[in-house]
């Protein structure tokens, strides 16, 4: 479950969600353009999806920087410990990742998709319930639970093996 391999199919899977979903915001945002000022009948949907394609994006790159471990951090304490101590360091810092994660992301996240599904929420223009926006919240807090567990596992694997 927690494999490289796992990893790296999970990567991919999203890197080409978020490929696929910058195309097709980009061919949104053109007919946008298109529609309004070569038509000049501005386009009723476009503005919208755009938006909760912009959300999507956001979240789900966010959840894929985590597991690349490559997102803004600034180390300058940590370069300065020792190899053990910036493993401890590290792995504190993934914990606190994934309490987040859970807390705001999944439990937060879920209640909000929760509450926009029970009250049967709808989108003004393109008329699809809210819900179905917001529930890339949790699924990319999931997503970082997974990749700091990963990152966790990673870390301390070679300190379990020199003690």
């Amino acid at each position: 479950m927690f494999s490289i391999y796992a990893k790296s199919k999970l990567d991919k899977v999203i890197a080409t969600m978020l490929v696929i979903l910058m195309a097709l915001m980009v061919l949104n945002v053109t007919w946008q353009v298109t529609s309004r000022y070569i038509f000049q009948d501005p386009s009723s949907f476009t503005d919208e999806l755009s938006r909760y394609m912009l959300i999507w994006v956001g979240m789900l790159g966010a959840a894929y920087v985590a597991g690349k471990n490559e997102h803004l951090a600034i180390d300058i304490i940590l370069t300065s410990l020792k190899e053990k101590s910036q493993k401890k360091v590290l792995v504190l810092v993934s914990v606190l990742v994934m309490i987040f994660a859970m807390t705001v992301m999944v439990i937060g996240g879920t209640n909000l998709v929760y509450i926009t599904f029970i009250l049967a929420q709808k989108s003004a223009a393109l008329q699809i319930p809210l819900a179905y926006v917001y529930i890339i919240i949790p699924f990319s807090g999931l997503l970082v639970c997974y990749y700091q567990i990963f990152s966790i596992l990673h870390l301390t694997q070679p300190l379990q093996a020199a003690e």
